[in-house]
């Protein structure tokens, strides 16, 4: 090798050392700015650790139907037998949702249609039908006849209004006897008929006796709201569409609403929850219900800086980003009552309360059992509502009556 072809090498050499030291100084620059970046991007989330988690059954769906109130009624019976050390049911909805269809009917003829006929309804449906009618297990009576995996009841809920309609037109000046039967008919199609008898578990039963085996004792339950248009303390009928059995319920303040609920769970009882879930707080992508403080005046400093130099867009955009824990309004009785005189807070759904549990910077949150699967959801078809969000868009819950605190049963007059 000759002198020049060495030199010529070494040259080389040092260019390449140069443009890789260049390279890697663009790369790092390149890693650590994307990096930044996925910092600055990264959501901080929502972390609960569980106080109380009560056992329950598993997540159902009520899919295309408007049977929240069945779902989570027979949910919160099933809690109910599984608190009693009774087993693990799986009740069926379609029974309770059948028999109230048929009731409905009659009554919103009774009324010559002034009157909700929805595929809505309350808890005390539940409790009515189980009285009543008795209940049967999900494998006895699934209400899925139509050929779909899933509930679908638009062409159902459409038809049997327009049935009940063209009763009330009364075009033979007088209702037929048979007008009801023709409405079971219709049900029969779109449900299946109902079973007089059947076999589980190597028993037959009625669904009157299945209940009576059961256990359970409907007038151990009582439903509870908190308004300020009726006297606190007595019973009233709830002012809601869906309340088309035109029932009572008990009408405690706020705090003691709340007290009712917190004492259930702490002593093993389950909570069916009526409330409003067409709020921007309300994200069941996210798995969280929460209200936001949209007055911030006690920001300081810098803080206070950055806030206010935000449009109100910006504002509300940074407030239900649900990228964690935020402040949340103080919620008082009268808030409530507005937003159920405005229709802010309507009857949108029934859910159980299932337990409770604390974010990373300790605020309450209820933990809440849906009835819109578990598939693909962040908590498996549960959610968090934080305290704010029940103190303010609770419509109603049922309890059993052994889960108000002493002191409340005493002021309702409930032994």
């Amino acid at each position: 090798m000759s002198g020049i072809d060495s030199g010529k090498k070494f040259k080389h050499m040092k260019q390449a050392v140069i443009i890789n030291c260049l390279l890697a100084l663009v790369l790092s620059i390149g890693i650590n700015a994307f990096a930044q970046d996925e910092g600055k991007s990264e959501k901080e989330g929502f972390t609960f650790t569980m106080i109380k988690d009560l056992p329950v059954t598993p997540v159902k769906n009520q899919y295309r139907s408007g049977t929240c109130w069945s779902f989570s009624g027979t949910s919160f019976l099933e809690s109910e037998l599984l608190r009693m050390g009774k087993g693990e049911y799986d009740l069926s909805e379609m029974f309770v949702v059948r028999h109230a269809y048929g009731e409905k009917a009659t009554k919103y003829v009774r009324f010559q249609g002034n009157f909700n006929f929805s595929g809505g309804g309350a808890f005390h449906d539940v409790t009515h039908v189980y009285t009543t009618y008795g209940i049967v297990p999900e494998e006895v009576y699934s209400g899925k006849v139509i050929g779909e995996e899933n509930h679908i009841h638009g062409e159902m809920d459409a038809v049997t209004k327009a049935y009940v309609e063209a009763v009330i037109k009364n075009r033979n000046k007088k209702l037929t006897p048979v007008w009801h039967d023709g409405f079971e008919g219709i049900l029969d199609a779109y449900l299946g008929e109902l079973p007089e008898t059947f076999i589980y578990e190597g028993t037959e039963y009625t669904p009157q006796s299945f209940a009576q085996e059961l256990g359970l004792n409907m007038d151990d339950y009582v439903e509870i709201g908190s308004y300020t248009h009726h006297p606190f303390y007595e019973k009233f009928i709830l002012e809601v569409p869906d309340n088309w059995m035109l029932d009572e319920v008990y009408n405690l303040p706020m705090d003691e609403m709340m007290a009712v609920i917190d004492n259930a769970i702490d002593n093993d009882y389950s909570v069916a929850w009526g409330s409003d879930v067409s709020e921007k707080g309300f994200s069941w992508k996210n798995g969280v219900a929460i209200v936001p403080d949209e007055d911030l005046n006690d920001l300081s400093g810098t803080e206070k800086e950055r806030w206010e130099k935000l449009t109100d867009k910006e504002k509300k955009e940074a407030l239900y980003s649900f990228d964690g824990p935020v402040k949340e309004k103080t919620i008082t009785q009268e808030m409530r009552q507005e937003a159920f005189d405005n229709y802010q807070s309507t009857d949108d759904h029934g859910m159980e309360i299932t337990g409770t549990a604390k974010d990373q910077e300790g605020n309450l949150y209820y933990k809440v059992k849906n009835s819109w699967g578990e598939k693909n959801h962040i908590y498996n078809g549960f959610f968090f509502a934080s305290k704010p969000f029940v103190e303010l868009k609770t419509i109603d819950i049922m309890v059993h009556k052994d889960a108000i605190p002493k002191n409340i049963r005493e002021k309702l007059h409930i032994k």
